[in-house]
């Protein structure tokens, strides 16, 4: 079908030269003033790659724990563990330092700061608790217990809410008139 290929005035005037259409109004007016048109991209889209993707596959290979519990916060300023892991090898191998010792340091820091991480929680939980206060939220939690978290309402609700009992109990009742017309209707026969 050649005569649909091109934009929407080569289209139309093709339509009305070929006396398929009547001529539209706006066509004079189109005519006059085209619509811009807008350079198209190849068909291959080309994937972006940073230098510190490389390193950043390794951290992944070796604490694959990360992906889960150090996630990527959309909405965060501050770039994953990953990502600075990357820029610190990278950063390493600038000033002169060999590939394997540079990997070697990134992944102390790593532990370091994780470590830290961990023990500063730890201490700000026994803080609360010496002032007999409630321990106070991890500022550094995983992302699966983010989501634990935020799942646990809808959880407890399944028990609690009566529009969803009623519905349970509906499901029970039906359910248990299926298994009745199973033993009823199959007991005929012998």
């Amino acid at each position: 079908m050649s005569f649909m290929k091109g934009d929407l005035l080569s289209r139309t005037r093709r339509l009305v030269k070929g006396l398929a259409k009547a001529e539209p109004v706006w066509l004079k007016a189109m005519e006059q003033a085209p619509p811009a048109t807008f350079p198209r991209a190849e068909n291959k889209l080309v994937p972006i790659s940073l230098p510190e993707d490389f390193y950043i596959k390794k951290f992944f290979q070796k604490y694959p724990e990360s992906k889960h519990e150090d996630a990527i916060k959309i909405s965060g300023f501050d770039p994953p563990p990953a990502r600075i892991y990357g820029w610190r090898v990278l950063e390493l191998k600038e000033q002169g330092v060999s590939e394997e010792e540079a990997v070697a340091v990134a992944d102390m820091e790593y532990r370091v700061e994780k470590k830290a991480k961990k023990k500063a929680y730890s201490r700000l939980k026994q803080i609360a608790r010496l002032q007999g206060k409630k321990p106070p939220p991890n500022p550094y939690p995983s992302a699966i217990k983010e989501i634990q978290a935020e799942e646990r309402k809808y959880v407890r609700d399944r028990f609690y809410n009566r529009d969803i009992l009623k519905i349970v109990e509906k499901l029970k009742e039906e359910r248990q008139a299926e298994m009745q017309d199973r033993r009823g209707g199959g007991g005929g026969g012998w």
